[in-house]
């Protein structure tokens, strides 16, 4: 039952869904997507306008930050809790890794996702690296 006064939002499909959008912020949910799963993650992105909060709710995620430097990115990842706040600051390589049942909340500027995404494809080996620190990561929480 829906309350007129109380508005509700929530998707279980898969992917990004922003759903609350303001003048200045808005609210997603991101459900899991084939590219962001422990083992594939395949470029990272930025966004030089706005930092971006995660709340994982659901699953379990690998939050990645990064620096580049002389081509190479250098990776900061951490198992994501539920209910813990995670920001990630304007101008910051980053993207998550997750499994099929998580779900994150996303809150950043609005309408970010329209043009404030800047992109940074992962070389091979760069990938096979990151895929090491995420899985090392899942493997000692387990």
């Amino acid at each position: 039952m829906n309350n007129p006064l109380i508005e509700t939002y929530y998707t279980n499909e898969n992917g990004y869904h922003p759903f609350f959008i303001r003048k200045h912020w808005q609210v997603a949910q991101l459900n899991y997507l084939p590219h962001l799963s422990f083992t594939t993650v395949d470029r990272l992105e930025k966004h030089q306008q706005t930092d971006e909060v995660f709340v994982l709710t659901k699953g379990k995620a690998v939050l990645i930050a990064a620096t580049i430097e002389n081509d190479r990115p250098n990776f900061e990842c951490t198992l994501m809790q539920v209910g813990v706040t995670y920001n990630i600051a304007v101008n910051m390589w980053h993207s998550v890794a997750m499994d099929k049942a998580t779900e994150i909340i996303i809150v950043e500027q609005s309408n970010t996702h329209l043009g404030d995404v800047h992109y940074y494809p992962l070389l091979d080996s760069d990938g096979l690296r990151l895929k090491g620190q995420i899985l090392q990561l899942i493997d000692q929480a387990n």
